[in-house]
């Protein structure tokens, strides 16, 4: 079984971001409230820990996109955990809209002491204006497709396709400044990062494919065994990573030529069935 050790040291911080933080400092003012998107797979690893020196004492509120893929009752947990933190989070599915007029009535809800304040104090009503930020590929571009209702802004599931910053309006009183995907320099715990990269929120092109496949296996076959059976039709399950690798490999006919397993093509397999949704709904993050 892969050790956590034996891991590579996971680490990816592109110059834009840098500039992405900047951003964020410098527009926060101009802001009544933060929606922070998080994957609800992973509600805890896709938070970024300097978002928290950031924004100091701005009002924030959670998104937890990609709810369609978690699972249901750990996403209600998580709800519960950000409540005790008074924080208000709501499930997200961008893709059906499910959650989208929850999130907006929360965001509305959350800026109504500072729109308030300004009206009292001799200001014309204006819209609630909400910085929208999140860690790379957590399908914020998608949620701001959604609450927009059309295409603004640059949906393409790659890390960091989105570097500067824009303003959307959005109907029922709500405007959402948008801002870079931003990572931080330095991941201290590397089972963070070991997830930031099953879900694509760090790049394939700067990690060790089997090392990261291998280890997606050995925990999806810990915590979500079944769903593993079903999906690649197995009648044991191994708790090695590379021992499933190769089996799922000669069921999927990822072969070369004299037989040999194609492990690149086995693992681009599985990774992509994970990140979809085809392997069933799965969070990888705990409180316990």
């Amino acid at each position: 079984m892969t050790e956590i050790n034996d891991l590579p040291n996971l680490q990816w911080f592109p110059g834009h971001m840098k500039k992405a933080q900047r951003l964020i400092e410098e527009n926060l003012k101009i802001v009544d409230i933060v929606i922070e998107v998080l994957d609800a797979r992973i509600p805890l690893s896709s938070q970024n820990p300097l978002l928290k020196e950031i924004l100091n004492d701005k009002p924030r509120l959670i998104a937890l996109c990609k709810s369609d893929l978690a699972d249901q009752k750990s996403t209600s947990e998580w709800i519960k955990k950000f409540s005790e933190e008074n924080l208000i989070a709501v499930a997200v599915d961008a893709v059906k809209g499910t959650g989208i007029k929850n999130l907006i009535a929360a965001a509305k809800n959350l800026a109504e002491d500072k729109t308030h304040k300004l009206v009292k104090h001799g200001a014309k009503p204006r819209s609630a204006r909400a910085m929208i930020i999140g860690i790379p590929n957590v399908g914020k571009s998608s949620l701001i497709n959604k609450l927009a209702g059309v295409n603004h802004t640059k949906i393409e599931n790659r890390p960091g396709v989105t570097r500067a910053k824009q303003w959307i309006k959005i109907d029922n009183g709500l405007e959402l400044l948008d801002m870079p995907g931003i990572l931080w320099a330095k991941f201290e715990d590397q089972e963070v990062a070991m997830k930031l990269a099953w879900t694509y929120a760090i790049s394939d092109e700067i990690h060790d494919l089997e090392i990261v496949t291998c280890k997606l296996l050995e925990t999806l076959a810990a915590n979500y065994g079944d769903i593993l059976k079903e999906r690649f039709k197995l009648n044991d399950l191994p708790l090695n990573g590379h021992e499933l690798l190769e089996i799922i490999g000669k069921k999927r006919g990822c072969l070369q030529k004299g037989g040999l397993i194609d492990f690149e093509k086995a693992e681009r397999i599985i990774l992509n069935e994970f990140r979809s949704g085809k392997l069933g709904k799965v969070t990888l993050d705990n409180f316990n």
